[in-house]
């Protein structure tokens, strides 16, 4: 390119030059403005070779110098013109032009701005060469000095990418320890400014034939800062990333040192900060780490590099960068570095929602933030709100932008007020408690519902589940179900206690104002009520006289844990508190206190009492000065007070466990009635076999047995065979036998020897003969035996042989000893005498008893 003829002017940094066209070469005049420095040196190591030479000065004052020195012109604020000669055609190829200013800023102010000016007379050869235009700049310690991009902003990129307009920009901290690159940048971009420490550099490069585009930099004084640098990134509105990168990049961060990053999110939008790439330092002292801190200051993360990074970030905020201190010995560590991308993007749409509670009597609506850094914008009728209530009996329309159910609480608010007693809810006719049902259009579920019940002056609240009792919620053994139930004092806050369906406790009785909340359990991210049937019904009754009163139905076997108000926390001072356990019959109540935890008085004692329903005795009592008894047994439904004093120190807590068992005493009693109950029976059994067997001697008393001398027993009637028996037949028994069949063979036998006198066969006669002299006899005459007593058959010796003297049979003596031969002590006497001779040989027809 052949340089114009044309004279052309720029006044750049104050800077007036001439060029003039020569047969060889190129002449410039250059005029450099007071305070800056004008350095014209080779632009490469392939122009060390050219014979390429400037000239300055005319007469003696005239040097010159050849391509490949350190710097070939360096004009330092002269007073007057400089005309530079340039011996070859194209310089623009062998020299770059560097223009450098210093800029001081005290503790108030600096002495300049960064002010590149388009020259005021035209074009000037000069664009033709690569120019980089530097300012040096220096705060006191421990200030910084600022500078205010805002006007473009600044976009950084790689050392190694060159920006689109030709126009980079570099930007260096100059510390003890060295140079430090805070970036390189091009225009149009998120970063807004920049503090640097103490000192540092601005350095804008420009293309040779580029024309250069003015923008003016402000330079204040900045901060006092702990950190290499401080940037200042505004984010744009809607979607953008920008795109950063440690100092020194590429190469390893400062060692033991800090950078901070400004993010300026704007409203209504989120940010994102991705790592892309990274390298960590061997470290002697310390970790890296990265901390994110909130504009105001109070909140603070610290995450290490391989972290993840956070996200959806809603509000302006500081990343700073910490290195470590540095093992620089040894090898294969490249030292920290550090490549991030921060993204930007526009919040959702509002949400617009109408709730209608004209029909909910005494409801009301509160919905509220649970993260107060929450850019959630909540309005009420148009108006924006940190809080809403929508009250009871309107409709109100409500606006929700950018706001996750999981940041929103929504709780009901119902009043359930009586100042008289007329109209009250009463115990015949509850008022149930239900869940309202709200619009669907609400962004987050309801968290809990509240009711607030306030009785007549000096009346009662009773809360009365609708199935299956209560069961207070402990530490120990936490709700599992879908909803919690607390119960409070609405006065002043205190906790009765924490309650879950499905238990033992029947009826709570609270003699103050109270506060009911139902608490859904969280499944899935949503709230879970149970909306088929009323959680309690509640009555107003009248004063009672404890704190309160719960009614309890133990369950036989399944241990029932009681605790005091306010569990694990002590209950309220001068408090009482009484549980009315029912015990059914044949059971009994095992009482065992688990856990006592005893004041110091200052006034008055504590108490722990059981009580009998119905008895003014108490049966156990204990104050905290004395040792209780761990376990009680009660057999009968039963009082259990307890009564806080004014503690000095420490706190009165109790927990209770109750569990139903069989009465013992009432087994006891069982058994011995059952044992006496069989010892009765046994004695009516045994008088019953009594009569019986008496009845059946009284029967025998008048049978009779033959005795048959050859040792054989048989019954009479029976010729010629042997009967069964005995113990095969009852033929030994006989209902009655008559006298004329037994004796009237002997009377014939005594006929036919003379001894009787001739009688009727088979009539009886009476007995005619002395009743006083001697019997009559076969042979001899003997003694008359005794009546009614047996006595064996002896025969005179004419007519038998002698009866052998042996022992008698079974039979013989169950004959013997029947009681039919032993009439006289039964008072019998015989109507006649008996014979004593008696042919054994002859045997008498029997009639016995008729058997089936």
């Amino acid at each position: 390119m052949t340089l114009s003829t044309v004279g052309c002017a720029l006044q750049f940094l104050g800077i007036a030059s001439a060029v003039f066209v020569l047969l060889e070469g190129v002449t410039l005049t250059l005029t450099p403005d007071q305070g800056s420095t004008l350095n014209i040196s080779q632009s490469s190591e392939r122009s060390r070779g050219s014979k390429c030479t400037v000239c300055t000065g005319t007469g003696l004052k005239r040097s010159c110098s050849r391509a490949g020195s350190d710097y070939v012109v360096l004009l330092t604020d002269p007073k007057a013109a400089v005309n530079m000669e340039f011996t070859c055609p194209k310089p623009e190829e062998v020299f770059t032009v560097e223009v450098v200013r210093e800029i001081d800023c005290t503790t108030k102010t600096c002495n300049g701005d960064i002010t590149p000016i388009e020259s005021r007379t035209g074009t000037l050869p000069l664009q033709n060469f690569n120019r980089t235009f530097i300012w040096n700049l220096k705060a006191p310690v421990p200030r910084a000095f600022h500078l205010d991009f805002t006007q473009m902003g600044l976009r950084q990129i790689l050392p190694s990418e060159r920006c689109p307009d030709q126009h980079t920009y570099t930007l260096l901290s100059l510390q003890r320890t060295g140079e430090a690159a805070i970036g390189t940048y091009c225009r149009n971009g998120s970063v807004s400014g920049a503090q640097v420490l103490n000192q540092g550099r601005l350095s804008l490069e420009v293309t040779g034939g580029r024309k250069l585009n003015p923008t003016v930099f402000n330079v204040s004084v900045g901060e006092e800062i702990k950190s290499l640098a401080v940037l200042k990134v505004t984010l744009p509105e809607g979607t953008s990333s920008s795109k950063l990168l440690s100092p020194n990049y590429p190469n390893s961060f400062p060692d033991d040192d800090l950078m901070e990053w400004k993010f300026v999110v704007p409203p209504k939008h989120n940010a994102t900060v991705v790592f892309l790439a990274q390298t960590q330092p061997q470290c002697l002292k310390k970790e890296p780490a990265v901390e994110y801190h909130h504009n105001n200051g109070r909140f603070a993360v610290v995450k290490k590099l391989s972290d993840p990074q956070p996200a959806q970030r809603r509000d302006s905020f500081s990343l700073i960068l910490r290195n470590c201190e540095m093992n620089r010995i040894g090898d294969g560590s490249t030292g920290l570095s550090l490549r991030f991308q921060v993204s930007a993007k526009r919040r959702s749409l509002p949400v617009l929602c109408n709730v209608d509670l004209r029909k909910e009597r005494w409801l009301s609506l509160h919905i509220e933030k649970t993260n107060p850094m929450s850019d959630c914008e909540l309005k009420l009728n148009s108006v924006i709100q940190e809080k809403i209530t929508v009250p009871s009996g309107k409709i109100s329309q409500l606006s929700f932008q950018d706001c996750p159910c999981q940041e929103l609480l929504l709780t009901a608010i119902r009043i359930i007020e009586c100042p008289q007693w007329r109209g009250c809810p009463a115990a015949a006719a509850p008022v149930p408690l239900t869940v309202p049902v709200l619009e669907r259009c609400l962004p987050a579920p309801l968290g809990s519902v509240t009711w607030i019940l306030r009785p007549p002056q000096h009346g009662t609240v009773e809360l009365l589940p609708t199935t299956g009792g209560l069961r207070q919620s402990l530490p120990e053994h936490p709700c599992n179900g879908s909803v919690t139930l607390t119960v409070a004092e609405d006065d002043d806050g205190t906790t009765v206690g924490q309650f879950c369906p499905q238990g033992a406790i029947h009826k709570v009785q609270v003699h103050t104002n109270v506060s009911f909340t139902a608490s859904a359990s969280t499944m899935g991210g949503k709230e879970k009520w149970p909306l088929s049937h009323p959680l309690l019904n509640i009555s107003f009754t009248r004063e009672i006289a404890e704190r309160y009163i719960f009614t309890v139905c133990p369950k036989k076997g399944v241990p029932t844990l009681l605790a005091t108000p306010s569990w694990p926390v002590g209950m309220k001072s001068y408090s009482t508190v009484s549980w009315i356990v029912d015990v059914p019959s044949k059971l009994e109540a095992h009482l065992m206190f688990a856990n006592i935890s005893q004041p110091k008085c200052s006034n008055r004692h504590t108490g722990i009492r059981v009580q009998i329903l119905d008895s003014l005795e108490e049966m156990y009592s204990r104050r905290e000065d004395e040792e209780a008894d761990r376990k009680i047994t009660v057999s009968k439904s039963f009082y259990l007070n307890m009564s806080n004093c004014m503690p000095e120190r420490g706190d009165f807590s109790v927990l209770t466990q109750i569990t139903l068992h069989k009465d013992k005493n009432l087994l006891l009693t069982s058994i011995l009635s059952t044992v006496a109950a069989l010892l009765v029976l046994m004695v009516v059994v045994l008088a019953v076999v009594c009569v019986v067997i008496k009845k059946k001697k009284r029967q025998l008393s008048h049978q009779v047995s033959i005795y048959n001398p050859n040792g054989t027993s048989f019954l009479p009637g029976h010729n010629g065979r042997f009967p069964k028996s005995r113990k095969d037949n009852e033929s030994h028994i006989y209902a009655s036998i008559d006298d004329t069949l037994v004796y009237g063979q002997l009377l014939r036998d005594g006929a036919e020897l003379g001894v009787y006198g001739d009688p009727a066969v088979d009539v009886y006669q009476s007995f005619t003969g002395p009743t006083e002299a001697k019997p009559l006899s076969l042979g001899t005459v003997t003694e008359l035996p005794e009546v009614g007593i047996y006595q064996p058959f002896v025969p005179p010796s004419h007519i038998a042989p002698p009866i052998p003297n042996r022992p008698l049979s079974q039979d013989q003596q169950t004959m013997v000893d029947n009681e039919l031969y032993s009439s006289r002590s039964n008072g019998d006497t015989p109507t006649q005498s008996q014979p004593n001779n008696m042919n054994t040989e002859q045997t008498t027809t029997v009639e016995p008893e008729a058997h089936d």
